[in-house]
């Protein structure tokens, strides 16, 4: 069912950033993790420790799509082919392609309030195009994706080069992530942030932040 759509929230002149994997994803289903993991020919419990090692790199955009599956390869003892690392990527990149609706009525509250709006997220230059022009695309200004500005959150200078490219003072920035450590990030940079758990709990804490 979807949310009927909160009324306005106004921040200006603070722009509220967004993280997207599950913030504005849900997170991969359980089916399509056990395809991944199917696909891969390998138990989960040594894939997805190789899966999540070898992301940074991904993410920061120093190792390509193939060479981050020949890293897992090599980790679980797999020794993928070319075709197998195409499948692989698509079953992968499919599972990551959702949308909350609770977070797109906050996003849709704090757009019809009058906050400007940006994206933020660790992610390979591979889902930019979705991240641009999904449909939730027009609600951001600005979207930011850490493997074509060759860094990483929760390192300083990503927090730094947003809020640069926003035009904006570091305390009219306000992160929402779904991890502790990149909220952290942010703060130390003199933003303020809210660690994501559900759309609730995040309306409520912009709510307060208005008064």
């Amino acid at each position: 069912m979807t949310p009927t759509p909160p009324s306005p929230i106004s921040l200006a002149p603070r722009v509220v950033v967004f993280d997207y994997g599950e913030v504005i994803s849900r997170s991969p289903s359980e089916a399509d993790r056990a395809l991944l993991v199917a696909r891969a020919g390998v138990p989960a419990e040594a894939f997805w420790p190789a899966y999540w090692a070898h992301r940074e790199a991904l993410d920061q955009g120093t190792a390509s799509i193939a060479a981050y599956w020949r890293r897992v390869g090599a980790d679980v003892g797999a020794a993928w082919t070319e075709l197998d690392i195409h499948e692989l990527w698509a079953i992968d990149h499919r599972g990551w392609l959702s949308v909350d609706p609770g977070t797109l009525a906050v996003l849709h509250a704090l757009r019809d309030g009058g906050t400007r709006l940006a994206l933020l997220s660790n992610a390979g230059a591979d889902f930019s195009g979705w991240l641009r022009s999904g449909s939730f695309a027009p609600l951001f200004e600005r979207v930011f994706v850490s493997g074509e500005l060759g860094l990483v959150k929760p390192d300083a200078a990503i927090y730094e080069r947003v809020i640069d490219e926003l035009g904006i003072a570091p305390g009219e920035f306000v992160f929402i992530d779904n991890k502790a450590e990149n909220v952290e990030g942010a703060i130390a940079v003199g933003g303020a942030g809210h660690v994501f758990t559900d759309a609730a709990a995040l309306e409520a804490w912009l709510r307060e932040l208005e008064s």
